[in-house]
């Protein structure tokens, strides 16, 4: 089965869980920005959990199905629609063969998941089926979608929760957004850097008193934070040094980038922080002219939440799987 690209949206990209372990290489991960919204939406549609999926970001792409497909839309909420009927998120949906399906804006945060029962069958390179933009590597050679693309579907058992389904349907029952949402823009908890004690004294308590604003030149490579400029106490005489996802980089200007999946593997800007691996999501679904604000955090609480919220998005993973089952 195959899914006709009509229109591309702002941006969208197959991703999964990225390439890990090829930095000495020189390679990035590239993969998912919202890990949870991407595991929960391949959970909703009965996938392996490294199933690829769309990564869509802030406005989506017009689609049509060839055939019957079975698909979930998770992540930022945003407009979707089934040959003009209203489809809800953050639940399992059948889609019968030759829907059009349109995905408008989102309503609230920045990137949204659209994942299809069989997964989509692209080509593995180095071993992910990730697309990353700023090397050029992965499906469609490493490029977004555009129009007249076709997607194909990988080959599926038949979902019994629709037998009878000729229309658009969706299950009765779906997730709550609101554990995996970061609605209230909370603060994200920051790991103080290497170059942290080369701060001046009001650059380090402006850090984490102050808000900053997304700014809109900000990308899967990272989130540019506009604000009041952090200095230096002293210039630092610095080579590159590696980087990973969560790096938070000080540049000349005094505004500070938070690296995000597309990150460079080194870096020569001073590293004043590292972003706790649990809020990386809820950094990627801020999108520009939204706000971010930091609180200290030890490593130790870091990495706690991790283990906590990898605890429970596993156990509602099974709860999932079970309701499918007895569906």
């Amino acid at each position: 089965m195959s899914i006709e690209v009509i229109k591309p949206g702002l941006l969208s990209s197959l991703q999964d869980a990225g390439r890990r372990g090829l930095a000495s290489l020189g390679l990035g991960r590239a993969g998912v920005m919202d890990e949870p919204a991407w595991r929960l939406a391949n959970a909703l549609v009965g996938n392996r959990a490294d199933e690829a999926a769309l990564e869509i970001t802030l406005a989506g792409p017009t689609l049509r199905f060839a055939g019957d497909a079975v698909i979930a839309l998770t992540g930022g909420i945003i407009e979707a629609r089934a040959d003009g009927q209203p489809l809800p998120p953050w639940t399992t949906c059948f889609l019968p063969a030759g829907t059009l399906l349109r995905l408008g804006g989102m309503r609230h945060g920045c990137r949204s998941y659209l994942a299809v029962r069989g997964g989509f069958d692209a080509a593995p390179v180095l071993g992910s089926r990730s697309t990353d933009l700023h090397a050029h590597i992965g499906p469609f050679d490493g490029r977004a979608l555009q129009a007249g693309d076709t997607l194909t579907i990988g080959g599926h058992d038949a979902a019994p929760w629709f037998a009878s389904a000729r229309g658009a349907q969706a299950l009765r029952w779906g997730l709550d957004p609101q554990p995996w949402h970061d609605y209230a823009h909370a603060p994200l908890g920051l790991l103080r850097g290497r170059h942290y004690d080369a701060l001046d004294g009001a650059s380090k308590r402006a850090l984490t008193a102050q808000r900053f604003v997304v700014s809109k030149d900000s990308n899967r490579t990272g989130s540019r934070l506009d604000g009041q400029p952090l200095r230096l106490d002293h210039p630092l005489e610095l080579v590159s040094e590696a980087t990973l996802p969560g790096t938070l980089q000080l540049p000349p200007s005094g505004q500070p980038i938070l690296l995000l999946t597309e990150a460079p593997v080194t870096g020569g800007y001073p590293r004043i922080g590292q972003l706790a691996a649990v809020d990386l999501p809820r950094l990627a679904q801020r999108r520009p002219g939204d706000t971010v604000c930091f609180r200290d955090m030890t490593m130790d609480d870091a990495l706690q939440r991790l283990r906590a919220r990898n605890d429970a998005l596993q156990t509602l993973i099974q709860r999932i799987a079970q309701r499918l089952e007895s569906a």
